[in-house]
């Protein structure tokens, strides 16, 4: 029997997965760019496929990296959706004129310890600030929240998206969002608790690598950001 004083709530389960490793990048910065994508690890994929909800909702962003990415988890038996939305408020930071430019070389130029390409409120040039980006996203995080509230939603996107998702829950802090490391193809689930007078969010998890302990996959660990990673570490 219901508690009549006890508040209705309702949760919001989003379901975060970057997308797959990016090898024709010649190690150059990319950002928005509508670059191709490696899913050819298929264990990785059944692993993400078999710990995803199946009474899901589907978003990706505009950029087809995300959409092979869910095609890859679909073909390893995760069933269809009749439909996957794509907002473009999903797309990865817009990077400007350092699209293209040698990652090494263009984090060589920056200050020690840089977590991102640069300060959160310096626009790329010709491009976007990571704040834009914060606050593109979270704007959408907070419609389609609305608009699914109390379902199960699974969003591909990528590495700067789901950073700013990750401070969002944090309270608000794209800062905090920035520490984490999101890796290719992980899992991030971020809850959303709503009722009466209350709008919170819970982290169960971030980043999250079914296939983490198994060497033969340590290629799933790409740059989200501006680190720069020694190949031998990717061997």
């Amino acid at each position: 029997m219901s508690n009549p004083d006890k508040p209705d709530v309702t949760v919001t389960r989003w379901w975060w997965v970057r997308h797959a490793p990016v090898r024709s990048d010649g190690g150059n910065i990319y950002g928005q760019e509508d670059i191709d994508c490696d899913t050819g690890d298929t264990e990785v994929f059944e692993a993400v496929a078999k710990m995803l909800p199946r009474d899901a909702v589907w978003y990706s962003s505009n950029l087809k990296r995300t959409h092979k990415t869910a095609d890859a988890i679909w073909a390893a038996g995760f069933p269809k959706p009749e439909s996957m939305t794509q907002e473009r408020d999903f797309a990865e930071q817009h990077l400007g004129q350092w699209q293209g430019m040698n990652r090494a070389a263009f984090l060589a130029s920056r200050p020690p310890g840089t977590a991102w390409f640069a300060d959160v409120n310096e626009p790329a040039p010709g491009g976007e600030s990571y704040m834009d980006l914060y606050t593109r996203v979270c704007r959408t995080i907070v419609r389609i929240t609305a608009a699914e509230a109390g379902r199960n939603i699974i969003a591909v996107g990528h590495g700067g998206v789901i950073k700013a998702a990750v401070g969002l829950a944090l309270g608000g802090q794209p800062d905090r969002g920035l520490s984490f490391d999101i890796d290719n193809v992980s899992v991030t689930r971020l809850d959303h608790i709503a009722s009466a007078g209350l709008s919170t969010w819970r982290l169960p998890m971030v980043n999250q690598q079914p296939w983490i302990a198994d060497p033969r996959h340590a290629a799933m660990h790409q740059p989200s950001g501006p680190e720069v990673r020694p190949a031998s570490k990717l061997a």
